[in-house]
């Protein structure tokens, strides 16, 4: 963190070792332990700068300890007042992917040596946000780590064949996760199976049992979003199910279609007394048999599996706080965690949880339809094209919805009510809306072809081309000054650190090849040569975390 300057004098940064170490000792990203100091010099008059734009000329250069520091500096910094203003990041807390500080560059302040998560498919979604700490599974064990330190902020045991949720969110979503205020663990054999919820300080709730009734009636338990428990099954006589002319064949191609089937009816129910809460009825849509491979709704990686038949009554879940999406043979739907149904009927595309508030169901059958959802499911408004919200956003400008109309040839803002504010040209068809930082919405096209646009206008106020770092953007995170990119390179299966002035587009800081390739390959432990390592940041109460399979790192 930055120390304060005198009037007119450099920036100082110590990167050193914190106090007592974590579990695994605090040691830098190549392995050295050690301190590093980066030091700011106003070089300019800051004249090209716009009267808001923080840390005006300041040029970031690396003193020879730099072996300790996991990126170089290449651009202009951010004034360290604002980056310190502490009632600018408490303003922040509410929204996902904010961290303190990421105008400066990050060295590893600490490490936990473990296994995150169950299971061999991992993807990154065991670990989750539990209000102020990480949680995951390790064993039999739930484990909370103090993001500050590392440091086991406590430990709940757990029975056999243990499950906690809701799940995560995957690098691959392209959403940062946002806090959660429970979770929900299932515990013990299939005929003593048992629930406990846990608060963020460790709190544990009574055990209740799981009466086997309930499985056969309304299906196999699942934690849920907001202290629930979650069944599922398919309803109705199987006299109704008819396949139709659906067929798979030996050699793995099905075709022809399930013509009827039994609708899915999905239960909430209090995980601390067992009362019922909601109940959603899914009816079933007629299928392609390429829909109804194996399914398994007890199954939590939510996948499908061929196994060379066509099953009607197939279906699984993903579970997340913000959302419970069904999929399967004849059903597909999203639900929320109040028991709202999402979107038209069947879906034809993709329901996204709003950063600001609310939901967007995305029509990828036509030319492209957004249809926005308050969180009692009223529809707000039905736009042409598709609309987003931010990943990540400070909270200080306008709440903001962006994105390309049908044709997409043309860029278009809304207000959150779908009041047009402004239209320009795209430029390229698919615009992610990666943050809204300030007066700028900082927007990447066709990969990683970042610009940043005034808020107000759309008027395009810098543009950046970060491709020679990476292919795709994965994840971003804001202090409210600067916005960090987690992107990945494809070619060399590389993750990379890059951060920007959200103001200028100015590179404060990239990380180095060695750095990115040492995390990248850490990733790596225990994985075949065609499988790709899941490295995943976390925003956690401020700081950014670095989670695999295998670890969890404190970057800062």
């Amino acid at each position: 963190m930055p120390r304060d300057p005198d009037e007119g004098s450099a920036v100082v940064f110590d990167l050193v070792g914190h106090g007592e170490p974590g579990p695994g000792g605090p040691r830098d990203a190549l392995g050295v332990d050690g301190a590093a100091q980066v030091v700011a010099s106003d070089v300019s008059d800051g004249a090209d700068r716009e009267p808001d734009a923080p840390g005006a000329g300041a040029w970031w250069r690396a003193v020879p300890t730099v072996a300790a520091v996991l990126a170089v500096v290449v651009g202009t910094g951010i004034a360290s007042d604002g980056v310190r203003d502490a009632a600018r990041i408490e303003r922040m807390r509410d929204f996902g992917g904010v961290v303190e500080d990421v105008s400066a560059p990050l060295t590893e302040k600490w490490v936990w040596d473990g296994t995150v998560g169950v299971g061999t498919d991992w993807d990154g979604t065991e670990a989750m946000v539990l209000g102020d700490v990480l949680a995951f599974q390790s064993g039999r064990d739930l484990i909370a780590l103090d993001p500050a330190t590392g440091e086991e902020a406590w430990v709940v045991p757990l029975g056999d064949d243990p499950v906690c949720g809701p799940a995560g969110v995957s690098p691959y979503e392209g959403t940062s996760a946002r806090p959660v205020s429970t979770t929900v663990c299932l515990s013990g054999a299939a005929a003593d199976r048992e629930v406990v919820t846990v608060r963020p300080d460790g709190t544990v709730s009574a055990p209740r049992a799981l009466d086997a009734s309930d499985a056969r009636r309304h299906g196999p338990a699942r934690p849920g979003p907001d202290g629930t428990v979650l069944r599922a099954t398919r309803v109705g006589p199987e006299s109704e199910v008819d396949r139709g002319d659906a067929r798979c064949e030996d050699t793995g191609e099905c075709g022809g279609t399930v013509t009827a089937g039994r609708d899915v009816e999905l239960r909430a129910e209090s995980a601390v007394t067992g009362a019922e809460l909601w109940t959603v009825t899914v009816p079933f849509e007629e299928a392609d048999a390429r829909e109804c491979m194996e399914a398994s709704w007890a199954d939590q990686s939510g996948q499908l599996a061929f196994d060379g038949e066509v099953h009607p009554d197939a279906f699984g879940a993903r579970v997340t706080a913000d959302l419970v999406r069904l999929f399967g043979c004849g059903v597909e739907a999203t639900v929320t965690p109040d028991g709202v149904l999402l979107g038209p009927g069947r879906e034809t595309g993709y329901v996204e949880s709003l950063a600001l508030g609310g939901y967007a169901w995305l029509d990828h059958s036509g030319p492209g339809r957004t249809v926005v959802q308050a969180d009692d499911g009223a529809v707000v408004v039905d736009l042409a094209g598709h609309v987003r919200g931010p990943r990540v956003a400070d909270g200080v400008g306008p709440d903001t919805l962006l994105g390309t109309d049908e044709t997409g040839q043309r860029l278009l803002a809304y207000e959150a009510d779908g009041v047009p504010r402004w239209d320009v040209e795209a430029r390229a068809p698919h615009q992610m809306f990666l943050a809204q930082v300030g007066r700028t919405a900082v927007v990447a096209a066709q990969g990683a072809d970042v610009k940043g646009l005034d808020i107000e206008t759309g008027g395009e106020r810098w543009r950046r081309d970060v491709s020679a770092d990476g292919d795709e953007v994965l994840e971003t995170f804001t202090d409210g000054r600067a916005v960090l990119l987690h992107l990945y390179q494809v070619e060399l299966g590389l993750r990379r650190m890059v951060s920007l002035d959200a103001a200028t587009g100015e590179v404060l800081w990239r990380e180095t090849d060695e750095a990115a390739t040492s995390r990248t390959e850490a990733a790596r432990t225990g994985l075949d040569d065609e499988q790709p390592p899941v490295l995943m940041l976390v925003a956690v109460d401020g700081h950014l975390l670095e989670v695999s399979r295998d670890a969890v790192r404190g970057l800062g």
